[in-house]
């Protein structure tokens, strides 16, 4: 004969199913979440205010890809790679003669990469990210346990999606899309939250990982245009860009630009800038050094720099050239 559970038997049961739903969401969460949060290693951003314009940067190591890179665009070090993201245009986009909408050009066609190298930059592996009209990947970062990846349409005020890339089982995650062109993203290791920025870098946007937007502000900085970000404890995030200005015509031309480069320390939280440089370094192709893909680190007051600055098609091709500095003299 079958016997009918007690009151006290029913109530542990339930016990039991409430307790292993939570840990198994709490299980989902931490799979998501980036790690190394709350870092206390403030060196970098201790190190880089101290940076001036007569600061000495000097070319300490130059590493040439053997492969096509297109336009490279974001860079970051995992572990045990290199990661690299890039547009391939297969059809350029076109500028329209007056807005069609929210667009001023057309979508164009490409194809969006994020390569993984070893430390001697080799390919290992080429992912490719994207989805329709939104095919170019841009500034990325990496949180100690997954590389950030946007993907945008090539044009402004467009969409983006956004990717979770594991470092070392190299998954991946579409994390989410959000409205508007996103070209660089950065991960803030204190809150868990994603910050990306737009066309021109002229707002930035903060995210919980569900995608939700949590804040929207103007940059209050116009001194360039933000390519590639990177967290730098605590809460900030360190940016490399370039503007093309105009300058003298030279004779016989009818205008001329040249491109300033520079970097920038940014406060996550009261989301101002704490201080901008520019970069007086170039390519071998002749661009600004922070011109794309851009990486800083500190040791000591030891600063070394990482950039990608040229297309795959220009000059000798991508190169990822190494700076050295030192601060504090």
């Amino acid at each position: 004969m079958k016997t009918m559970p007690t009151r006290a038997a029913a109530l542990s049961a339930a016990l039991f199913l409430a307790v292993s739903g939570t840990a198994a969401a709490a299980r989902a969460a931490a799979a998501e979440a980036p790690t190394g949060h709350h870092s206390a290693d403030t060196a970098l951003a201790d190190d880089f205010s101290s940076v001036t314009r007569t600061t000495q940067w000097q070319l300490t190591k130059e590493v040439k890809l053997k492969f096509p890179t297109f336009h490279t665009e974001g860079i970051a070090y995992g572990a045990d790679h290199i990661f690299l993201s890039a547009v391939e245009i297969l059809q350029p986009t076109v500028k329209y003669p007056s807005p069609k909408g929210a667009y001023d050009r057309t979508p164009g066609r490409g194809r969006g990469h994020l390569f993984v190298m070893d430390k001697d930059g080799n390919l290992q592996r080429d992912i490719v990210l994207g989805e329709g009209d939104m095919y170019h990947p841009g500034g990325i970062d990496f949180d100690g346990t997954n590389i950030w990846v946007p993907v945008a349409q090539y044009r402004p005020n467009s969409s983006a999606i956004i990717y979770r890339v594991n470092a070392t089982t190299l998954d991946v995650h579409r994390q989410f899309e959000v409205n508007d062109h996103f070209g660089g993203i950065v991960m803030d290791r204190q809150t868990g939250h994603l910050v990306g920025n737009t066309w021109g870098s002229r707002r930035f946007a903060e995210w919980n990982l569900a995608g939700k937007q949590l804040a929207i502000w103007d940059n209050p900085d116009f001194l360039i245009d933000y390519q590639d970000c990177k967290y730098v404890p605590n809460a900030k995030m360190l940016c490399g860009g370039v503007t093309n200005l105009p300058q003298t015509p030279a004779a016989g031309s009818d205008s001329a630009t040249y491109e300033l480069g520079g970097a920038a320390l940014i406060d996550l939280r009261t989301h101002q800038t704490i201080r901008d440089i520019p970069i007086s370094k170039w390519s071998t192709a002749g661009h600004a050094a922070t011109r794309n893909p851009f990486a800083m680190t500190a040791t000591g007051n030891h600063l070394t720099m990482s950039v990608a600055p040229d297309n795959g098609d220009e000059g000798n091709g991508t190169e990822i050239l190494t700076y050295d500095a030192t601060t504090g003299q």
